[in-house]
């Protein structure tokens, strides 16, 4: 009797294991020769993102606002292979629908559409208006729809594609001081959840990622407002933290990873998982710790609402040896200022 209870547990794993094999084979995906568009790949993740896709063998193209920039970005990825620059503002919805069928006539199909571009404002909820949460859900949320919509129907022509949205931890928990970012990441978010739900029965697997804070070298060009040097100064400190940021290298690897997978979400690097986590168990205890940061930021000041970029707010905190992992990756991520 027990071995007849053994041969059936060996034969019930034997089949949960030929089934797992299958799913994952139909799941299974590689990057070359598939065409990999990515919004705002011209400098920080985006770029870093690309180096890694043509080391896979993939035809890379990327988008970006700025035409000086993705010239740079070409010229830095040319070791890597030929990459195709185009110049795109994803919150206007003909340049980006225009951008799906140029490219689509060009190579024939997109196989993968990551949707990177991103804005940020930091800054005390005084000093933010109305323009500041229209613009950042016309990026985070509005230019991802466009893209997104564009491309849907010849992914499901196809039974098949692969889309990644690059939301963020501040997508899952708010934080102070980045309300419009955080309410246009959370719009985002659920956003791309949703639509992969609806996606698996055409194959078009949709990834959420929720990163955490990351080295992508990208402070110099986000908008600070009230105490701008002040705001400048935490935040580039936060983003150079070893331990608690990751390195864009290491983000780009599990992203890509994430997508070939075909996975739902995917939040990188330990400390942001964590943070997911316990504001999932105990969002009471979560609100309660960041209430107490905000208490320890930059007060708002005279109330300037005026924004200042990063390399106009810098101070003797920023750079400073406490940010010099930012510093490095700026260079390496055509994120230095260029005058």
């Amino acid at each position: 009797m027990a071995g007849q209870t053994v041969r059936q547990i060996a034969l019930g794993a034997g089949a949960a294991a030929v089934v797992a094999r299958r799913w994952l084979a139909r799941r299974s995906f590689s990057f070359k020769d598939k065409v990999v568009l990515i919004t705002g790949g011209s400098r920080g993740l985006g770029l870093v993102m690309a180096r890694q896709a043509l080391a896979a063998g993939a035809t890379v193209v990327i988008c970006g606002r700025d035409e000086d920039t993705l010239e740079r970005a070409a010229q830095m990825l040319e070791p890597a292979g030929a990459v195709f620059a185009h110049r795109c503002d994803i919150t206007n919805r003909e340049d980006a629908e225009a951008l799906i069928d140029r490219v689509t006539d060009h190579f024939g199909r997109i196989d993968v559409l990551i949707n990177n571009a991103g804005i940020i404002s930091v800054g005390p909820i005084e000093t933010m208006t109305l323009e500041d949460f229209e613009t950042a859900l016309q990026t985070h949320f509005w230019g991802h729809v466009y893209t997104t919509l564009a491309v849907l129907p010849q992914m499901k022509r196809r039974q098949s594609g692969r889309i990644v949205n690059i939301s963020s931890i501040g997508g899952v928990i708010g934080v102070p001081h980045l309300v419009p970012y955080c309410a246009s990441k959370f719009a985002l978010t659920g956003f791309s959840e949703s639509l992969g739900m609806e996606l698996k029965k055409d194959h078009i697997y949709v990834t959420t990622v929720i990163p955490g804070l990351m080295r992508t070298g990208s402070p110099p060009h986000a908008l600070f407002k009230g105490q701008h040097e002040a705001e400048y100064a935490w935040f580039t400190i936060s983003d150079s933290l070893p331990g608690a940021s990751i390195s864009a290298e290491r983000a780009a690897r599990q992203i890509l990873s994430a997508c070939r997978r075909g996975d739902p979400n995917f939040v990188v690097s330990l400390p942001a998982r964590f943070a997911v986590a316990v504001h999932g168990l105990l969002p009471g205890l979560s609100s309660h710790i960041l209430s107490t940061v905000n208490r320890l930021l930059p007060s708002p000041g005279d109330g300037d609402r005026r924004a200042k970029k990063g390399h106009q707010s810098t101070s003797a905190w920023a750079p400073s040896v406490l940010t010099t992992l930012t510093e490095r990756a700026a260079v390496r991520n055509n994120e230095v200022r260029k005058e």
